[in-house]
């Protein structure tokens, strides 16, 4: 929970509408997401990542019970996937397409940005659907695929300048392209001239993705409803964003304390 907290402060509150006896498991999910997105934070070469994350593939992959004993979060973790019959091939998936975050080649398309964003953000929604209504999940397998790419195309928006200082690109290339720019040109000094048209067209793929989620949810079953509840906030963030003198290239937005607990507590009563 403090893990959470600390690094995932959305997903935090999220899980706090979940049902008590889920609600560890959840975390769980969260937690392992948020230590998989910092590893990039704590290693200065990307041989020492792909270790860590060969790490937890071989950790999950075990059917030993001794495997991962001493790391918490693994114990965690392990022990959520076995109560909840969560599938181990998406976990794989998952790491493989976090090797992308340890070095700072560009992201080629769309297409492979979307398919980023299905292996991780909405893999997560997924499998918290999953732990918290099995028999519900499968049914939304595509909601969550829309969901998961309108959550993490927003969250790259909103690492924007963590991203660019460390040269890394994933505003797809051929995006940048059609605005004139690169992605060796949009990560040095102010991005270039085609920077703000490149920022425009995420978010405008952004807001694709979630009103394709937002139609779907209307059919979302309140049982599931937690582990969607993130999205609750994003088009909020996407709005920060397109205000008059806000520039994500510089500073991300920010969401006030009181606006997203309302915004939370909104969809979980009321649903979308």
């Amino acid at each position: 929970m403090e893990a959470v907290r600390a690094a995932d402060h959305d997903r935090y509150l999220s899980a706090l509408y979940a049902p008590e006896d889920k609600r560890g498991a959840l975390l769980s999910l969260y937690a392992f997401n948020a230590e998989i997105a910092g590893v990039r934070d704590r290693i200065r070469e990307a041989l020492p990542g792909e270790v860590r994350l060969q790490w937890w593939r071989d950790v999950i992959a075990s059917d030993d019970p001794d495997s991962g004993a001493g790391n918490p979060l693994a114990e965690a973790l392990k022990a959520t996937i076995a109560a909840h019959g969560l599938p181990k091939a998406a976990f794989d998936n998952y790491l493989e397409a976090r090797v992308f975050d340890l070095y700072d080649d560009p992201m080629p398309s769309r297409t492979d940005l979307e398919g980023y964003c299905g292996e991780t953000a909405s893999a997560v929604i997924q499998l918290a659907s999953m732990v918290l209504d099995p028999a519900a999940a499968p049914g939304f397998a595509e909601l969550a695929g829309r969901a998961g790419c309108a959550q993490a195309i927003t969250g790259l928006l909103l690492l924007l300048p963590r991203d660019r200082a460390r040269g890394q690109c994933f505003v797809p290339a051929d995006l940048l392209a059609a605005v004139g720019s690169s992605p060796r040109e949009f990560v040095a000094g102010d991005g270039g001239p085609g920077a703000e048209r490149a920022v425009a067209a995420m978010i405008a793929l952004a807001r694709e993705h979630l009103a394709a989620f937002e139609h779907g949810a209307r059919q979302l079953p309140p049982s599931l409803r937690p582990a969607f509840l993130p999205l609750s906030l994003t088009g909020a963030y996407l709005d920060r964003m397109e205000r008059r003198g806000a520039s994500p290239l510089k500073t991300p937005a920010r969401l006030s304390g009181w606006l997203r607990h309302w915004l939370l507590f909104r969809r979980a009563t009321k649903g979308w």
